[in-house]
């Protein structure tokens, strides 16, 4: 390669990461806008009614404005969803990320202390009947999770895969139940006993 197509080449390849890092950053600054109007929200419904807080005071305590608010989230309710969702994203999915070298199928300790930590939250969302959407979104993220970790799985070879997602879907409602049970009761066990609780049906339901 001569000395010209060499330079050639740097520029281009030089350019490219520059398109690239320049595609990145509104991926990178919706993030953060979305955590500000998502962490605004969670410290306003501590404060009053969930049906109380307007998205005017969202934008007032983010400061973002309206027509920035809206190519994110329809309305509070979108807002809250997306809270939601984000927290059984992460607790569906954390196993596989970290690749944890375990049996477990959900991360049942680090979800009920997170919930147990957020009771003042969890008690609002009771308060204002929304409980219902939380529960409802987490069969359908943790049944997904679940059946993800059991096809990561050597010991579920020969279950086929029609099997396996009923299988994910009542253990994901197994788990929810359990988490009812767990804070209706003060929660006195420990999120690591729930943990060893939760897999032990799960695998003994396997077998």
């Amino acid at each position: 390669m001569s000395r010209n197509e060499r330079s050639n080449s740097q520029e281009h390849a030089g350019r490219e990461a520059k398109r690239d890092k320049r595609r990145r950053k509104p991926d990178e600054r919706a993030i953060r806008t979305r955590d500000r109007l998502g962490t605004a929200f969670v410290a306003l419904i501590h404060e009053k009614p969930i049906e109380s807080v307007t998205v005017q005071n969202v934008l007032d305590r983010a400061s973002v404005g309206r027509s920035t608010f809206y190519l994110h989230f329809r309305d509070k309710n979108d807002l809250l969803l997306s809270q939601l969702e984000k927290f059984l994203e992460t607790m569906s999915t954390a196993l596989s990320v970290r690749k944890e070298l375990s049996h477990r199928v959900v991360p049942v300790a680090e979800m009920f202390e997170h919930i147990e930590n957020q009771k003042e939250l969890y008690r609002i969302l009771a308060k204002a009947g929304r409980l219902n959407d939380f529960y409802d979104l987490a069969e359908g993220y943790l049944a997904r999770g679940i059946e993800h970790r059991l096809k990561e799985s050597k010991r579920l070879r020969k279950i086929p895969q029609a099997e396996l997602a009923a299988r994910a879907v009542s253990s994901a409602g197994s788990l929810l139940s359990l988490l009812r049970w767990w804070l209706d009761h003060g929660a006195k066990e420990s999120p690591g006993d729930m943990d060893k609780l939760f897999h032990q049906m799960v695998w003994n339901g396997l077998q």
